[in-house]
C-alpha cells in the first residue's frame, strides 16, 4: 500500500471519527427493564458482563452483595452490535476509576457505547465511532484509548474523556502497530499514563523480535507516539497483562495454548519504554493462559485458564519476581472456558466470566492469596458463544 493511500485512509478514519459521534438523550437504553435500582447498602457493588452478541449486544447487570454473592438484576442495551464469537482479548468493558462510568467496545458496530452508572442501574449517555473492530480498551485520567483489531487495520485510536463521562475523539490518534498483519490481543496504559502498551497474540515473525510488545510513549496532549518501540516477549503468544505499579509489568504467555506449557513473565518498564526481565515464563502447568489481576496491594496475581478451566495464583516479592502459589487454585469445569477477571473495588473479592457456561463466578481472595467460592450466577449471557468483557466495583 503506497504512503498516499495510507494518508488518505487515516485522514478518512479521522473524518468518520468526527461525524460519527452520536449522542442521545439521555435516558434507559432499551432491552428488557431492569429491576427498580434499590440503593447499595455498605460494602456492596455491582457487576456487569457483556454479551458480545452480533445483533442487540447487551449488559448483564448484578447487585454484589458484601459478602461477595452476586445477583442478576437485568440486561441493557449497547446500542451496538458485538461480533457473536470469542473477542479473545481483554478489557472490553472498562469502569471509570470514580465508578461512575462504564465504556463498553461494540466490535462488531464499531463503536463504543459509554453509560453513566447508578448502583447496578445504567443509563445510556453515549455511542462513538472507534474504528475498525474495537475489542479491547484502557482508561487513564481524562483520556481512553481503544484497540481496533481488525486485520485490515489494526492500532490504537485516542479520546478524551469528559465530565459527563462521554467522549471525544483526540484528532489525529490513530496509531499503526509496529505490524500490520499482528493479532493484538490487549491495550494498557502504564499506571503514570505516559506509555501504553499492546501485545502481540500473533505478529509478523519477519520482523525482529518474533513475540512482540509494542510501546508506545503518551505526550502532555495525550497523543501516542507516531512509531512504537517493538520490545520481546520473553515466552511465546503474549496474550494479557497488567502493571503492578509504573515500573513492573506483568504479562500472560498462552504458548499456542500447548497443553500445561502457559506461564507468566515480569518486567521492569524503564522510562523510555524499554523492558529488562525479572521473572521470565514461570510456568503455572496449566493449559492456555489468557486473562489476568493484579490485587491492588501488588502481591497477588490471578490467570485464567481457558483451556484447563482453572484459576492459576502468583505471588510478588518486593523486586517484582514471581512464583507459583498454585496452578489449580479454582477448577470451574472442563467447558467452562474461564475468560475475564475483575476485582471489587476492596479487592476482597475475584470475579470470572464463564464463557463456556454462560455464568459468573464469585470468590473471597483470603489472607495467603487463596479462593474461597462465592457462588456461581447463571442467566442472561450466551452459553459458549463468545460472551467478553467484565467489570466490577
Amino acid at each position: 500500500m503506497s504512503n498516499r493511500v495510507k494518508r488518505l485512509g487515516i485522514a478518512a478514519l479521522s473524518l468518520i471519527m468526527l461525524l460519527g459521534v452520536v449522542l442521545v438523550a439521555q435516558g434507559q437504553a432499551s432491552g428488557a427493564p431492569e429491576r427498580a435500582t434499590v440503593a447499595l447498602g455498605a460494602g456492596e457493588g455491582a457487576a456487569f458482563a457483556m454479551t458480545n452478541r452480533s445483533v442487540n449486544n447487551q449488559i448483564i447487570t448484578y447487585r454484589r452483595a458484601a459478602d461477595g454473592v452476586l445477583t442478576r438484576v437485568g440486561n441493557v442495551s449497547t446500542r451496538g452490535a458485538g461480533i457473536g464469537v470469542d473477542l479473545d482479548t481483554q478489557g472490553a468493558l472498562r469502569l471509570s476509576s470514580d465508578h461512575r462510568f462504564l465504556y463498553a467496545a461494540n466490535a462488531g458496530s464499531d463503536d463504543v457505547t459509554v453509560f453513566a452508572v447508578n448502583g447496578t442501574q445504567l443509563t445510556f449517555l453515549q455511542k462513538v465511532y472507534a474504528g475498525d473492530q474495537p475489542n479491547s480498551l484502557t482508561i487513564n485520567g481524562n483520556l481512553l484509548y481503544v484497540l481496533d483489531g481488525s486485520v485490515a487495520g489494526n492500532g490504537i485510536l485516542g479520546f478524551t474523556r469528559n465530565a459527563n463521562g462521554t467522549l471525544t475523539p483526540l484528532p489525529d490518534s490513530f496509531r499503526e502497530l509496529s505490524s500490520p498483519i499482528a493479532v493484538p490481543g490487549q491495550v494498557e496504559f502504564s499506571p503514570d499514563g505516559r506509555l501504553l502498551v499492546v501485545t502481540h497474540k500473533t505478529t509478523n515473525t519477519l520482523l525482529s523480535p518474533a513475540n512482540a510488545l509494542d510501546v508506545f510513549r503518551v505526550d502532555s496532549a495525550g497523543l501516542a507516539s507516531a512509531v512504537p518501540s517493538r520490545n520481546a516477549s520473553f515466552g511465546l503468544r503474549p496474550f494479557s497483562m497488567a502493571f503492578r505499579n509504573n515500573s513492573q509489568l506483568l504479562v500472560v504467555e498462552s504458548f499456542n495454548a500447548a497443553e500445561a506449557a502457559s506461564a507468566v513473565s515480569t518486567y521492569r518498564v524503564l522510562p523510555g519504554g524499554n523492558f529488562n526481565v525479572i521473572s521470565g515464563s514461570v510456568p503455572n502447568q496449566q493449559t492456555d493462559s489468557c486473562w489476568v489481576v493484579i490485587t491492588d496491594d501488588g502481591r497477588y496475581a490471578y490467570i485464567a485458564n481457558f483451556g484447563s478451566g482453572t484459576i492459576s495464583t502468583y505471588r510478588f516479592d518486593f523486586a517484582g519476581r514471581v512464583r507459583l502459589l498454585d496452578g489449580d487454585a479454582a477448577f470451574l469445569g472442563a467447558d467452562s472456558q474461564p475468560v475475564d477477571l475483575a476485582l471489587s473495588a476492596d479487592n476482597r473479592y475475584l470475579y470470572l466470566l464463564l464463557r463456556g457456561t454462560g455464568a459468573v463466578a464469585a470468590f473471597e481472595i483470603q489472607a495467603d492469596g487463596s479462593l474461597t467460592s462465592r457462588g456461581v450466577v447463571t442467566g442472561g449471557l450466551p452459553v459458549a458463544d463468545g460472551a467478553s468483557g467484565l467489570a466490577v466495583y
